[in-house]
């Protein structure tokens, strides 16, 4: 089954509409969505290296559009759909003190979370929740996505090859290491952040 859906994932990675899925996946992760674009990202750097940094840009775009989505959910709707998202990754407990380290390190939040595995929507819904300038925001989350994604987009291209001959020979293994880094997102969140 995972072989199929490594299969699958390559065949969407090489085909016409990869760069929309791409687009989309980064746009609403930044927003809702839980899968981070990483998991179309390395494929399709791997199926077409010539294309590594045109993928991270495009990362890099949709992940701040993204970004204002968030942060529209949480300065408009932060009561409702808002407050449902960040109680969704166990966060809820905590929303006041992180609006107010917003006030001092907001700036640093905003680009330190914005190059690790944490969940970005949840830094851009508390961004918006905390009345964070929205131009610094939107600066920030340019510099912080855009530079995860190009250096993503600079490791596979450089070690491209070995990477994908890890993968399809250890299938189960690089699943397992990507469900760790997604989880281990999650986790950093919850008890660490």
């Amino acid at each position: 089954m995972l072989r199929r859906l490594y299969e699958w994932t390559l065949s969407l990675a090489a085909g016409p509409k990869a760069d929309q899925a791409l687009f989309w996946v980064a746009f609403t992760e930044s927003s809702f969505f839980p899968l981070p674009p990483d998991v179309l990202l390395v494929p399709m750097t791997i199926a077409r290296p010539e294309r590594a940094y045109y993928y991270a840009i495009l990362c890099g775009i949709a992940s701040t559009l993204g970004g204002l989505l968030g942060y529209a959910i949480g300065a408009l709707l932060y009561d409702s759909v808002g407050l449902w998202i960040i109680n969704l990754y166990g966060y809820g407990d905590k929303m006041e003190a992180f609006r107010h380290a917003y006030a001092e390190y907001g700036l640093w939040i905003i680009l330190l979370k914005g190059l690790t595995p944490i969940p970005y929507k949840l830094v851009t819904i508390v961004s918006g929740f905390a009345g964070y300038n929205i131009f610094l925001f939107v600066l920030l989350t340019i510099i912080s996505r855009t530079l995860r994604f190009l250096l993503v987009a600079w490791l596979l291209k450089r070690y491209g090859e070995p990477v994908r001959e890890f993968i399809e020979k250890r299938l189960e293994v690089a699943t397992i290491l990507l469900l760790a880094f997604v989880v281990g997102g999650f986790v950093l969140v919850k008890y660490v952040v």
